[in-house]
């Protein structure tokens, strides 16, 4: 297989990445109108708080990838392509959760409204990680080299983990189990105690967290900070926080 995997749509050559992010945005949000619990929010506010999590995200997404290598950013500051570049999935939620809470205080909504958008982002950030897989080596998003029986040559020669499909089986197997807690939130009167609302989405970044201050470690990125990178200490932030909020529960279950 020659990276990057370029998809043939008619007379059109299209680039994985470009394809597959749009898939993931178009895929995700239908996935949020099939799902979403309806008239739990009027409409007016619903759009204002996916606004304030996309500017979120936007920025999260961001802010963080610049970080990622510091040194290499500094060089780069008068280079607009590198600047506008690269985005993280991680700086893109926790950018998005900080958007969505400010939003909510300045409307005054005081519900949880995170459940809604737990199966949209498992099938989005999947559908977008295959286009990063497909890309090869540009796309960055690949592990370091290895001898496992799952290693893939992205073109060089080199076997190297394919970080981009462990996370995709992770968010396979995190979206099962969520999915089934999920009805279980929307059947109170069957047996056990009611999980509170927010609590999928707070399990799904605690997954989901965990899961790349694991992963980054297979990554050839800088580990400055006593072994660790910028990404991994946001990861270590937002777990924190969420154990913190889960340590709540007990107020409700």
């Amino acid at each position: 297989m020659a990276f990057p995997v370029y998809i043939d749509i008619g007379p059109w050559s299209i680039h994985p990445h470009v394809l597959f992010e749009a898939l993931a945005y178009f895929m995700g949000f239908r996935v949020y109108v099939w799902t979403r619990t309806k008239g739990k929010m009027p409409f007016l506010q619903g759009l204002q708080i996916i606004a304030g999590a996309a500017v979120g995200a936007a920025v999260g997404s961001k802010l963080l990838y610049l970080l990622e290598d510091l040194p290499l950013t500094l060089s780069n500051y008068n280079d607009l392509n590198y600047l506008l570049g690269g985005k993280t999935i991680v700086g893109g939620l926790l950018g998005g959760l900080i958007g969505v809470e400010l939003v909510k205080k300045w409307i005054g909504w005081r519900s949880s409204t995170g459940d809604d958008f737990v199966l949209p982002l498992i099938a989005g950030i999947a559908i977008g990680r295959i286009g990063c897989f497909l890309t090869g080596l540009e796309d960055k998003t690949h592990g370091t080299p290895t001898t496992w029986m799952t290693g893939v040559d992205f073109g060089d020669g080199i076997y190297r983990h394919p970080a981009q499909l462990y996370e995709i089986g992770w968010l396979l197997l995190l979206g099962t189990v969520l999915l089934l807690l999920r009805r279980r939130l929307r059947n109170p009167e069957g047996s056990g105690s009611r999980l509170p609302s927010g609590a999928l989405f707070q399990l799904f970044m605690c997954g989901y967290l965990l899961f790349r201050l694991l992963i980054d470690f297979m990554k050839p990125v800088p580990h400055p900070y006593f072994g660790l990178n910028n990404i991994q200490l946001a990861c270590l932030a937002g777990l924190f926080y969420y154990a913190w909020v889960v340590s709540r529960w007990r107020k409700h279950i």
